[in-house]
């Protein structure tokens, strides 16, 4: 029999820009008696990551240009708030009322190119992005974790990105340390002795959906989540990019 065990500390402070986040969640799970061991995966949400690094930005003080009120038009939103989305865009992919799809400058293909209000706290116009390199980030929160109980663990950043083909979003991984986040079954037999030749398990974002139920996406305040007993191959590169589909294989673009 297997089992896994995720826990949720309680008790990080409100996050400011320029608070030392990995020492915080350091100290939370000493407060919480919850001490790290090698193997287990630290899963924290992608908005304290952003407040933290100061990856945050207030419309206050964004001057629109013209493509930002192209844009705003299409969508119907704040042309400053367009203004951010292309700042932090490769690309517009679909625009309709109330909605934008883009090309983040990371990679991922999101809504609002991952610009949010929610969870921010730092006054009505402010909104966050994504962190600037997330597995940076997740490298950061490994070696602090490391220097402080001595465990080697694997760190997720996640964040909640919906689908194109169905309802409802997901926790997905944007940063990703000491794991690999994909795990190929090619050329294993299945139960009755089929031989796989194209499962390839998104391992990374399994852990970031499962941490994510418990992170919640409102007032819950519980943005880190220690899991215990998950499988996964222990990797110290590739990261993110290892998720990121390439346009010529994805045949939704």
């Amino acid at each position: 029999m297997h089992h896994m065990s995720v826990w949720v500390p309680t008790g990080l402070p409100d996050i400011r820009p320029g608070m030392d986040l990995p020492a915080l969640i350091v100290d939370l799970c000493r407060r919480s008696e919850l001490t790290p061991q090698d193997g287990d995966v630290l899963v924290v949400a992608q908005k304290v990551v952003s407040k933290a690094e100061g990856a945050v930005v207030d419309l206050a003080g964004v001057d629109p240009g013209p493509d930002a009120y192209a844009l705003a038009a299409q969508a119907q939103k704040d042309p400053r708030l367009c203004q951010v989305i292309l700042d932090e865009s490769r690309a517009i992919l679909r625009v309709r009322p109330g909605l934008i799809i883009a090309e983040h400058r990371l990679g991922f293909i999101c809504a609002n190119a991952g610009v949010d209000f929610s969870n921010v706290g730092l006054g009505e116009d402010c909104v966050a992005t994504l962190p600037r390199d997330p597995d940076a980030s997740a490298q950061g929160l490994r070696a602090a974790v490391a220097a402080a109980f001595g465990a080697s663990v694997a760190v997720i950043v996640n964040d909640t990105h919906g689908r194109p083909w169905r309802e409802g979003a997901v926790g997905v991984a944007i940063g990703v340390a000491g794991l690999e986040p994909l795990f190929s079954h090619i050329g294993r037999a299945d139960l009755y002795g089929y031989v796989l030749h194209s499962s390839i398990e998104g391992i990374a974002d399994e852990l970031a959906g499962a941490a994510s139920l418990l992170q919640g996406q409102a007032a819950e305040g519980t943005p880190v989540v220690l899991i215990r007993g998950a499988r996964f191959d222990a990797a110290s590169a590739g990261g993110r990019t290892k998720l990121l589909r390439e346009p010529d294989k994805d045949l939704f673009r």
